[in-house]
C-alpha cells in the first residue's frame, strides 16, 4: 500500500506542475480517476476490436459525423431523429450484442486485475508439466494416423466447471494410452470433449458451445467450431483431431490454426505452458522508474 501511495504522489507532483501554469490543481483522486478510466476505455476498444462490434463500432462514427454536420449547420429534422431515436438505439444495441457483451465480462471477471496492479515478480509456476505435453502430441498424433477424432480442451485462468459438468467425471493423470482410450470410435466417453485441468484429465463427453463465427471457413464441421467456441468464450487451448483427413488444429483466443506438425502443436503447449513464468517488473514499476529519472 505504502509503494502504491508512493507511485501516485509521484504522478501527483508531475502533473501539478504541468497543470500549474493554468492555475490547476490535481489530487490523488483525480490520478485514481483517470488511471480507471483509461483502463476500461483501453479494454473497451480491444473488445471493439476483437469482434463484430468493430464493424459497428466505425457505423456509429459514420453517424456521429453526419449528426455533428446537422447540427453544424441547424438541420432540425435530423436533430429530432437522433434525439428520439438515442435510447431506443441503444437498448437495440444491448440486445442485438449481448453474446459479445457476455463474453467481454466473463474476460474482465476472469482477469486477476489486482494482482497484476501490486504483483510485479511472479513465482516461477508452469500451468503443467513437460510429461504432460509429450503424453499430448503422443497421443494426438497416434489419433491422427488411423483418423480418430478428438477435441482436448486445456484449461487456464477462466475455469471451465460449466462445461466439465456436462460430461462424465474421470480425474486421472494425462497419459496417452487414456486419451487415445477414451476416443476410440464405439466406445461410451468418445463423443464430446475432453477437458484437461493442469496434468489431469478432469471430464470427458463434455458439451462445448458453438462458435457462429463468419470467418470460419465453410468445410470445418462441428467439432472445430466447437473449439472455436469455447476459446471464445474461455482463455483455453483446445486440440482437435479431424475425422475426415487426420489432421490436427489449435484453437485459442477466438482463432483456430490448421495443420500442425508436432513442433508446432509443442511450440503452442509450451506458450500455455510459461505464461505464469517469472517475468521482468513491468507496468507501474516502469512508470515509477521514468517519473524517478525525470525527477
Amino acid at each position: 500500500m505504502e509503494y502504491f501511495r508512493e507511485m501516485l504522489g509521484l504522478v501527483q507532483n508531475q502533473l501539478s506542475r504541468i497543470l500549474s501554469m493554468a492555475n490547476l490543481t490535481i489530487t490523488w483522486v483525480d490520478v485514481v480517476e483517470i488511471l480507471i478510466i483509461s483502463f476500461l476505455v483501453y479494454h473497451l476498444l480491444l473488445w471493439i476490436k476483437s469482434t463484430r462490434a468493430w464493424n459497428l463500432f466505425k457505423g456509429i462514427m459514420v453517424i456521429l459525423l453526419f449528426v455533428l454536420m446537422a447540427a453544424f449547420f441547424q438541420m432540425s429534422t435530423i436533430l429530432w431523429i437522433a434525439e428520439n431515436t438515442l435510447n431506443v438505439g441503444l437498448i437495440a444495441l444491448v440486445i442485438i450484442f449481448q453474446p459479445e457483451l457476455r463474453n467481454a465480462l466473463e474476460n474482465i471477471g476472469g482477469k486477476n486485475i489486482f494482482g497484476s496492479l501490486f504483483i510485479f515478480n511472479k513465482t516461477a509456476e508452469e500451468k503443467f508439466s513437460n510429461h504432460t505435453i509429450d503424453e499430448l502430441i503422443k497421443a494426438v498424433f497416434a489419433m491422427g494416423k488411423v483418423k480418430t477424432g478428438a477435441l482436448i480442451v486445456i484449461e487456464d485462468e477462466i475455469v471451465l466447471d460449466e462445461y466439465i459438468r456436462t460430461g462424465i467425471d474421470v480425474d486421472a493423470l494425462v497419459s496417452s494410452q487414456l486419451l487415445i482410450n477414451i476416443f476410440e470410435k464405439n466406445t461410451p466417453l468418445h463423443d464430446g470433449a475432453v477437458i484437461l485441468r493442469g496434468d489431469r484429465v478432469v471430464s470427458a463427453t463434455c458439451y462445448l458451445p458453438l462458435s457462429d463465427s463468419l470467418r470460419l471457413s465453410k468445410e470445418l464441421g462441428t467439432r472445430h467450431r466447437a473449439a472455436v467456441g469455447v476459446s471464445e468464450v474461455s482463455d483455453s487451448l483446445t486440440i482437435i483431431v479431424s475425422e475426415e483427413t487426420g489432421r490436427v488444429s489449435v484453437a485459442y483466443r477466438g482463432e483456430i490454426f490448421r495443420n500442425l506438425d508436432a513442433d508446432d502443436l509443442r511450440a503452442k503447449l509450451q506458450q500455455l505452458q510459461n505464461l505464469n513464468v517469472e517475468k521482468p517488473a513491468k507496468g507501474m514499476e516502469l512508470l515509477k522508474r521514468r517519473l524517478k529519472n525525470e525527477k
